[in-house]
């Protein structure tokens, strides 16, 4: 058995002290890296469930998403607009993609719920398109 203290681990996000870093971890793990259960570890319970229950980082794209991307760039809201509205333990986080399906350029936006446990971040809900 081999292990060692202070390793990330590569099936899980483990830097989940603010929102804006989970969203996007959870979207990269998800579309870039193709690693469902990377990003299920920072979801909720049901949420987690959820994901995990479609196998593969391109059903739950398509299914839960309706976006698909072969390549994609991740980034918070960050235009000086508000990144996020944050009240006692909970935050709603705008993301913005701009990536590439089958050589077509594709740009959206997507919004999170997030809610705050134990001192750590963690996606509650996927919000309806904001445009």
């Amino acid at each position: 058995m081999l292990a060692a203290c202070g390793e990330d681990d590569p099936k899980k996000i483990t830097t989940v002290d603010n929102p804006e870093t989970v969203a996007v971890a959870f979207f990269d793990a998800l579309y870039n890296e193709k690693n469902v259960e990377k990003a299920a570890s920072v979801c909720n319970p049901k949420l987690a469930r959820l994901i995990l229950h479609y196998r593969s980082s391109e059903a739950v794209a398509r299914h839960l998403f309706n976006m698909s991307y072969d390549k994609v760039e991740i980034k918070p809201d960050g235009a000086g607009v508000k990144i996020r509205e944050q009240f006692k333990g909970s935050a709603n986080i705008t993301i913005y993609f701009d990536g590439y399906y089958q050589e077509n350029r594709i740009k959206e936006v997507k919004r999170l719920a997030i809610i705050q446990r134990d001192g750590k971040w963690y996606i509650d809900k996927i919000l309806k398109d904001p445009f």
